[in-house]
């Protein structure tokens, strides 16, 4: 692989029972970057089902878009690996996943920082040995009452969220497209941009 790929992973368990979960968001947004460039992602030596793919406005850059077939707290093998395979170095690695502090239908893009919390970010960070890669964080808002963060991200989305989920799917989506075709700080000028 040349110097100007990406590697793009969005987060989440596998298995039916997690399919819906607000933990499997990021998963999620891979399947909707797959069918966006109509390709299908296969399973890889990694341990991921990935695909490589052109994101963004054409020609579009090259990404391999890849879910881990791990659990989510073991997330930074299947991700160095591929990053391994690839020759993508971490600061050309998007991490999308679930964020607790972002309101449900929102979408931020960073670079670096802390894990708050998540394991799959933490498992992520730990592997690359840094924390400096991309994060598309896509809100799910906090659990109400006094839930378990961890019981709440397991949970499948509300039917009211599932009527809003694809087009935050599509939001987070166009996130991943904007960074990699502009770059960190003009994406989040979009991104982050009050809504009218």
């Amino acid at each position: 692989m040349s110097d100007d790929t990406w590697l793009v992973v969005g987060l989440g368990n596998p298995g039916p029972q997690y399919a819906g979960n607000r933990h499997n968001v990021g998963a999620m947004v891979i399947e909707h970057l797959a069918e966006r460039a109509g390709a299908r992602l296969r399973k890889h030596k990694a341990g991921a089902a990935a695909e490589s793919v052109r994101l963004g406005p054409p020609p579009g850059d090259r990404a391999i878009i890849a879910v881990p077939s791990s659990y989510m707290n073991l997330s930074g093998g299947p991700t160095k690996a591929l990053a391994g395979f690839f020759s993508v170095p971490p600061a050309r690695t998007v991490v999308v996943h679930d964020e607790l502090d972002i309101p449900f239908g929102e979408v931020r893009l960073k670079l670096g920082g802390g894990e708050g919390g998540h394991n799959g970010l933490r498992s992520i960070s730990s592997s690359f040995g840094t924390k400096d890669y991309l994060r598309v964080r896509v809100g799910i808002g906090r659990p109400p009452g006094r839930m378990d963060a961890a019981d709440y991200v397991l949970k499948d989305f509300s039917s009211t969220e599932r009527k809003e989920l694809p087009f935050l799917v599509d939001d987070a989506a166009d996130a991943v497209e904007l960074v990699i075709a502009k770059g960190l700080t003009d994406a989040q000028q979009v991104v982050h941009a009050p809504r009218p």
